[in-house]
């Protein structure tokens, strides 16, 4: 789609509403010849406090015009938002009247929807006018608003929960045993990259070691442990032990409320490597089928069956962890609303206490995109989804957590669900941005949050393994880079 800015220069929001509202098309910044029939122009315009937005949208034809007139009040920050919104509202409504369509987040575009639901009701705002605001302002569809409403007031549990100088702690382990077609994640085969493991692990545990005598100089307080990747049990048992053995003897493990770790593939679990993470109490192991159906599990890549996946949570339930994840996506090449009705139902008949309802993601580099595999269509999707909330709830389950992403199937979104009092605190620190992440491990991303603000600052550890296991200078570079952040905080 052509795009003309007039009077303002805001393309990351457009692009993002361009995305969401029209997936497929590409953002192109040429000048509007005859005869072209897909493009927009988008007009700001400032007379004093008040700030003047035009959309003209034509898509294949069929054409629109939304024009909005809106009040510029507050800091300069504060307006820089609201012409922001005002840009994206009237990109949207034109958008709207070209096809026809809301989406299910209406205008919403961002990895968080449920973050506007926690800030009102932070400042006092009735669950109602929250619900409101994201319908009224947003255009959510109320489905996903009262979803939002669910995670959001989670969200505000967790954060009055903390203090501070309170901090969470993830370990990335960039290993798994083959790569799955909806993949991009910077990871290697253990099967082609076995010698990068050993130093891997030795590069990591000095890492923690460091970052452990960082925590402790800045007087910071570990709430919780997330090991992922990857997949972390790619490791022996004894590397997993040297591993879950530098952060117990770096950190104070008395403030820790929760230790997680993605056990991941069934085909890498067994009552070794279980025993060791029970033994260092672990309080949350992972078993990620995706899907309970055996032509699906070879569509994406994977090497183990629906039965290898009822052994290990038989295995896994052996060792009574207090809480144990599936994960389930929604939306896999050669799956259908009826395989994934399947899947979830049986993952449920495991009595496991949290289960994560993604939905399919179309990453650049992943083999979906590069092979071109067939993958439902939105209204598959959709139905899939619609099937998953209502016997989750009649299961006990509750939406505490969710998060979207970049080229979704249908601009859906990701739950966690879980049974009461067994929500895992990390993932909703990381998905509403509540606490810093101190990251180890390559691709680690170190987020520094200010609190009580909107103030985030980020680094990152270097991606790939061997590079990351060669360059330690860099790690200790962003541990010093957090040490600087909480000094110049004076808490």
């Amino acid at each position: 789609m052509k795009l003309v800015l007039q009077g303002h220069d805001e393309r990351y929001v457009v692009e993002q509403s361009l995305m969401n509202l029209f997936p497929g098309e590409l953002p192109v910044y040429e000048p509007i010849l005859p005869g072209d029939d897909t493009w927009a122009i988008i007009s700001l315009r400032e007379d004093g406090s008040r700030c003047r937005v035009t959309a003209e949208l034509s898509v294949h034809g069929k054409a629109a015009t939304c024009p909005l007139d809106c009040l510029l009040s507050g800091t300069n920050f504060e307006k820089e938002g609201q012409r922001r919104h005002a840009v994206a509202r009237c990109f949207f409504l034109a958008a709207r009247a070209v096809t026809g369509v809301t989406p299910p987040w209406g205008m919403l575009t961002g990895v968080r929807p449920d973050k506007p639901v926690t800030w009102a009701l932070a400042e006092g705002k009735s669950p109602g006018q929250a619900r409101a605001m994201l319908e009224d302002e947003y255009f959510v569809t109320r489905s996903r608003a009262d979803l939002a409403l669910e995670t959001g007031a989670m969200a505000l549990t967790a954060a009055r929960r903390l203090e501070p100088k309170d901090i969470d702690l993830y370990v990335g382990i960039p290993f798994c045993p083959t790569r799955c077609a909806y993949c991009s994640f910077v990871s290697q085969s253990v099967e082609r990259s076995f010698s990068l493991v050993p130093p891997y692990v030795d590069a990591l545990i000095e890492e923690i070691k460091a970052g452990g005598r960082m925590v402790r100089e800045q007087g910071l307080r570990v709430r919780t442990f997330y090991m992922g990747g990857g997949t972390p049990t790619t490791l022996t048992a004894e590397q997993m032990d040297r591993v879950l053995t530098a952060f117990e003897e770096s950190f104070d493990r008395l403030p820790c409320e929760e230790i997680t770790v993605e056990a991941g593939r069934p085909d890498t679990i067994t009552a070794e490597k279980l025993a060791v993470l029970k033994s260092h109490g672990v309080t949350r192991v992972s078993v990620n089928p995706q899907t309970m159906e055996d032509h699906v599990l070879r569509a994406i890549g994977r090497h183990h069956s629906a039965g290898d996946i009822e052994a290990a949570m038989e295995l896994v339930d052996k060792f009574s962890f207090p809480h144990v994840n599936m994960d389930l996506i929604a939306g896999l090449p050669e799956d259908t609303p009826e395989g994934f009705r399947r899947s979830l139902d049986r993952c449920l008949s495991f009595g496991t206490d949290n289960v994560t309802v993604h939905t399919l993601a179309l990453k650049k580099g992943s083999r979906i995109l590069t092979e071109g595999l067939t993958i439902p269509g939105p209204e598959a999707v959709s139905e899939m989804l619609d099937y998953a909330a209502p016997v989750l709830r009649q299961a006990g389950y509750a939406p505490y957590y969710l998060y979207r992403q970049k080229y979704m199937s249908g601009s859906f979104e990701n739950v966690g669900w879980s049974k009461p009092g067994a929500e895992c605190w990390y993932n909703i620190d990381i998905m509403s941005e509540l606490c810093s992440i101190l990251s180890f491990g390559a691709g680690g991303s170190t987020k520094m949050v200010e609190p009580g603000t909107n103030h985030i600052e980020r680094v990152f550890n270097l991606k790939y393994p061997k590079e990351y296991t060669e360059r330690p200078e860099k790690c200790l570079a962003n541990q010093a880079a957090f040490a600087a952040f909480y000094e110049n905080l004076n808490l």
